[in-house]
């Protein structure tokens, strides 16, 4: 788990983006109708993952 948590800590702006396209991927699925859900899971993941959000 160390592992996987240094590679995405060194690699936070791959990671962030890899993040934010499932989260488009999950928009597109349900037709937007779970948006502001999905963009609160996306927030809080890429808090959570190295310096936080990089795509915006």
């Amino acid at each position: 788990m160390d592992k996987a948590k240094d590679m995405a800590d060194k690699h936070d702006k791959q990671v962030d983006q890899g993040i934010e396209k499932a989260g488009d991927a999950a928009d597109k699925r349900t037709g937007g109708k779970y948006d502001e859900q999905v963009d609160k899971g996306v927030d809080q993941a890429q808090a959570r993952t190295g310096e936080g959000d990089q795509v915006r």
